[in-house]
């Protein structure tokens, strides 16, 4: 017999809820299936590399990774790659966790990459206890990649204090917010603390920062990765021995 139109209903009839409930859940599901297949066909339609990639003869990469660093990083600037200098940094806590993310290169020497950050922070932390990390690279306009890994060691104070001191009145602005990776309470709060800090920058622009350090990686081992739009990628590491830089192509 039908069940009639009163009965489906009422509110605590016998078996009501679990169909409803049950119509809710089906309807849900089928739209997070709908929605995880939408995504998945975003990501296959997304284009790689739809441009003409530059070459690279590894036969003729120079003995140390530095200048052909400083050679790739020009080429991106000059292809229009949006702020090259930007990178990623990976650092893990004492525990092993990792985390990572991203900022700016100030520096590649012959001591190393440079970037800087307050102590207290979350990377300054896990540097503290594991002083140990990697970079990474990426320019997507002439397909190609950097990858660096290395021991880090934090500068001087007074060459921390230099290195601050050559940026822009926002970077130090920045700086004087200070509290870097510590629990924000509200963003009105925030806006207070940026608000003092730029007048300070411009009133003090050699206020000292003395949480503000600046680390350099020691590279012991730099990946240059040339994309090919065939898939035929171009790896080429180099690994710090005791007699120097040595060199070896990578399978893609």
């Amino acid at each position: 017999m039908a069940e009639s139109a009163d009965h489906r209903d009422t509110p605590g009839a016998p078996g009501t809820g679990a169909a409803t409930g049950g119509a809710r859940r089906r309807t849900s599901d089928e739209s997070d299936d709908a929605a995880s297949r939408a995504f998945r066909e975003l990501l296959r339609g997304l284009r790689v590399w739809d441009t003409e990639l530059p070459t690279f003869d590894p036969a003729q990469a120079p003995a140390a990774p530095l200048p052909l660093f400083r050679q790739w990083l020009r080429e991106a600037a000059e292809a229009g790659v949006p702020e090259p200098h930007t990178m990623t940094l990976a650092t893990a806590d004492a525990a092993g966790d990792p985390s990572v993310r991203t900022l700016m290169l100030h520096d590649a020497d012959e001591r190393g990459w440079h970037f800087a950050t307050h102590r207290g922070s979350r990377k300054g932390r896990e540097l503290a206890a594991r002083p140990r990390a990697a970079l990474g690279f990426y320019w997507a306009a002439v397909g190609r990649q950097i990858r660096i890994r290395g021991s880090v060691t934090a500068a001087s104070a007074e060459e921390s204090a230099a290195d601050l001191h050559r940026r822009s009145p926002g970077a130090l602005a920045a700086a004087l917010v200070g509290r870097q990776s510590e629990v924000l309470g509200s963003t009105d709060e925030l806006a207070r603390a940026s608000d003092a800090a730029w007048e300070r920058a411009r009133r003090e622009p050699d206020a000292p920062v003395p949480s503000w350090t600046l680390y350099v990686l020691r590279a012991e081992e730099v990946e240059f990765f040339q994309g090919d739009a065939r898939r035929r990628h171009v790896r080429l590491n180099y690994r710090l021995t005791g007699g120097g830089w040595e060199q070896e192509l990578l399978w893609p």
